[in-house]
């Protein structure tokens, strides 16, 4: 029993060098995805969150890791904790377990495996942003709130106006509620004038829309 209970000193060097790499590590991610992520929601709210959850993550498993009875106490508390902040949006769940990863392999003194993971990690994230044609985009959204009549004619209606004037249409969310329907899309538009028109062309044939575009494309200001 002794031996469970038992702890070794925690290095404090160690700790000290394991938190400066998370910070880097976690600081250069959070980066990565504020600059080239394609979320929705306010990606550099998100980003700010990471580095604080990666060491936070490194001083846990630091302080569990020499003691077995530590290791149960902590699965006991984490499964009678509920988080109820919904992850919707895959990529953001994806940076999250990546920023977790971190925290455990510092804090378990995995150190070159870690590093070398994530270096790995961040090449196949641009390997992949470099060849995907997506990217290439503009990252406009369109959000569209419509009072909820007929829903099917409604939303032929605005298929059909982007469909006319725009290159690309991705619909990334819908949404029916009690009265409205809201559709979020991303979308490409030719010029300006391309997108001077398909919002005439909105307020004509469904007057009582409402609409709102987003730019959120990656080119720094």
């Amino acid at each position: 029993m002794n031996e469970l209970i038992a702890l070794e000193p925690l290095s404090l060097g160690v700790l000290i060098v394991n938190l400066v790499l998370g910070t880097l590590l976690s600081g250069i991610l959070a980066w990565y995805y504020a600059r080239f992520g394609e979320a929705l929601s306010n990606r550099h709210k998100f980003a700010r969150l990471m580095p604080m959850l990666c060491l936070a993550t490194v001083l846990v498993i630091s302080v569990v890791k020499a003691s077995l009875a530590l290791s149960l106490g902590l699965v006991g508390a984490l499964s009678i904790v509920r988080f109820r902040t919904a992850i919707k949006d895959p990529e953001e769940l994806i940076y999250l377990f990546l920023v977790i990863a971190i925290g455990i392999g510092l804090g378990a003194d995995q150190i070159v495996p870690t590093v070398v993971a994530v270096l790995v990690l961040m090449a196949l994230l641009l390997v992949t942003r470099l060849f995907s044609r997506r990217d290439n985009r503009r990252g406009l959204y369109l959000n569209v709130q419509v009072p909820k009549q007929d829903t099917k004619s409604t939303f032929e209606s605005v298929n059909g106006i982007l469909a006319r004037h725009a290159q690309f249409v991705d619909m990334r969310r819908l949404d029916r509620r009690s009265e409205m329907l809201h559709m979020t899309y991303r979308l490409d538009c030719k010029d300006q004038e391309s997108l001077a028109q398909l919002m005439e062309d909105l307020e004509e044939h469904l007057p009582h829309c409402t609409f709102s575009l987003v730019d959120q494309s990656n080119t720094p200001a």
